[in-house]
């Protein structure tokens, strides 16, 4: 495992816009976990990150079924400037290859979601899911053990009773920090299709599920019945032509949820108004431009993720060439449009012939709602600034990971003469791909997985 750090000026008050001097942010390198070998194994890729609700936890889930929780440095949090370090918490295998006799189908491991549940007691609680089983997971520490049985011994075997000659008051003593992961629900056998997304709703009672077709509501103590409130699936499935793609709950508004579909189109739908959410209460969408129509048109409309704002009043969408921003009170049209790799548009061609034009990137929202965050292909991230329109490209890379590294912004070139600090189209590579990344809730802290790597990186002047 390797550990670095680097020290930045304590600027998490300022807007982000503060970041965009001589046009590009200044972002310093913190952390790397995970081997920096060119030998990747399959299930080390990690498949979501996900910060808690107060960043002091992340989690990762891999290809091999295995969460792994990083805890924020206590002496990071207090030293000035502040740093973004995190150590390895606990580590637990969530899920295992299963088999479905049944549709002779092998069910994968790979975890496709975490969420966390806000926090009520010393435990943290988070769901996790594969393709087919979600489950809800507490994680406990335990320093103390109790010693002085009357009936046992010290290593747990019962005593003779005819040798007890009298009572004693068992104590806690202190043992060395223990962190465990124990499963408290199993939630299963209730979609037919492929789990894209969970959403722990703001009730802290309830949570939704989609797959490809169906919506599914849960109450978190209730293993063995949920409530389909969306189903888009036709009578006769040659019918069918979109799928549900992502699926959350309003912040704060416990009765309003969004999906979006393969079509390019975010539903907002309304509990109250049916118990089978059928009909939206908005539809968010943009017109198609004419000019822009071409064989990949619907391929490239289809949106791989859909994130409130942590206000509520916007929303973020991700298709596979941009980033959207909607306003919940305009549905015509998205109030801010940012271009992830406009470049790669002319080689959308052979991207359909590796599939990579199918990837699923995600997006999410900085912590003041102010900026936008991504991935590319190169390992290359993306950053948007709402307030200033500046962007800039950044790359998780080997190359970077060494103390107080501050990260350079990339310019790509897509054609004509290449200047010497440009990176070419063609020199792209597209194994390498940064399709999950988070960010602190409360600081410019930003988590970003590249293959089987979880870079950390923080803000710098």
């Amino acid at each position: 495992m390797f550990h670095f750090k680097c020290l930045g000026l304590d600027v998490t008050q300022l807007s982000l816009s503060t970041f965009f001097s001589n046009g590009e942010i200044q972002w310093c390198f913190s952390q790397v976990k995970g081997t920096l070998d060119d030998e990747i194994t399959e299930a080390d890729i990690i498949s979501c990150v996900e910060f808690n609700h107060d960043g002091d936890l992340l989690a990762t889930g891999d290809k091999g079924g295995r969460v792994v929780i990083f805890q924020r440095d206590p002496g990071s949090k207090t030293s000035v400037p502040k740093r973004g370090e995190y150590n390895v918490y606990s580590t637990f295998q969530s899920h295992e290859p299963e088999f479905d006799y049944l549709k002779s189908l092998e069910i994968e491991e790979k975890i496709n979601k975490i969420r966390w549940l806000r926090r009520k007691n010393p435990a943290h609680f988070l769901l996790s899911t594969n393709d087919k089983t979600i489950k809800l997971w507490k994680v406990s520490e335990r320093d103390k053990r109790a010693e002085g049985y009357n009936l046992k011994d010290e290593a747990g075997e019962m005593k003779d009773k005819g040798v007890l000659t009298g009572l004693r008051v068992p104590v806690l003593k202190p043992m060395e920090l223990m962190v465990e992961a124990s499963p408290r629900r199993i939630y299963a056998n209730a979609h037919t299709y492929h789990i894209n997304s969970i959403s722990v709703n703001s009730d802290a009672e309830t949570y939704l599920s989609a797959d490809d077709l169906r919506i599914n509501l849960w109450h978190l103590d209730i293993t063995d019945q949920s409530f389909n409130i969306v189903d888009i699936k036709p009578a006769n499935m040659e019918e069918l032509t979109e799928v549900i793609t992502a699926s959350e709950f309003h912040p704060t508004d416990c009765n309003h949820f969004v999906y979006s579909s393969s079509k390019g189109l975010i539903r907002l739908c309304d509990m109250r108004m049916a118990a089978l959410c059928d009909r939206h209460a908005k539809l968010f969408e943009e017109p198609e431009d004419p000019a822009n129509r071409s064989f990949f048109s619907e391929i490239i409309s289809s949106i791989s993720d859909v994130k409130f704002s942590r206000s509520g009043r916007y929303m973020l969408s991700r298709d596979y060439l941009s980033v959207k921003v909607w306003d919940l009170h305009m549905e015509t049209k998205p109030i801010e449009t940012y271009p992830v790799h406009e470049y790669l548009r002319s080689k959308l061609c052979s991207l359909y012939e590796n599939d990579c034009i199918f990837d699923k990137f995600e997006c999410c929202w900085g912590n003041n709602d102010q900026a936008v965050l991504t991935g590319s292909y190169n390992n290359f991230f993306r950053m948007f600034d709402r307030t200033s329109k500046r962007d800039v490209t950044l790359e998780a890379s080997r190359e970077i990971a060494r103390p107080k590294t501050t990260l350079k912004a990339k310019k790509i070139c897509s054609g004509g003469k290449r200047k010497k600090d440009e990176v070419s189209v063609d020199s792209l590579d597209f194994n390498k791909k940064i399709l999950h990344t988070a960010w602190h809730p409360t600081e410019n802290i930003i988590a970003v997985a590249a293959t089987n790597n979880l870079f950390i990186f923080q803000d710098k002047f």
